[in-house]
């Protein structure tokens, strides 16, 4: 009943070549998402260079820079087809 009990530990094989690349790339790919998480979580501030370059370019480029407010017409590609009367 008691007989011999193999308490060893199972054989696992050694990854493959593919298994450990799948892996690692697994690995990656987590932390390029919580990398995009926390990007949006966390608010970017402007630096204080690229305040100054936006304050030049708005006193040296005054009305050149604006755009124009109203909409703009998309010619049309195909004309409506007319429909036809019923009898």
């Amino acid at each position: 009943m008691s007989g011999e009990l193999d308490l060893s530990p199972p054989e696992v094989p050694e990854p493959t070549f593919f298994e450990s690349l799948l892996r690692y790339g697994l690995f990656l790919g987590a932390i390029f998402q919580l990398v995009c998480i926390l990007a949006v979580i966390i608010p970017f501030n402007k630096t204080h260079e690229q305040e100054e370059i936006a304050e030049k370019s708005d006193v040296k480029g005054g009305d050149q820079n604006k755009k124009p407010k109203g909409p703009v017409p998309q010619p049309r590609q195909k004309p409506k087809k007319e429909s036809k009367k019923k009898r």
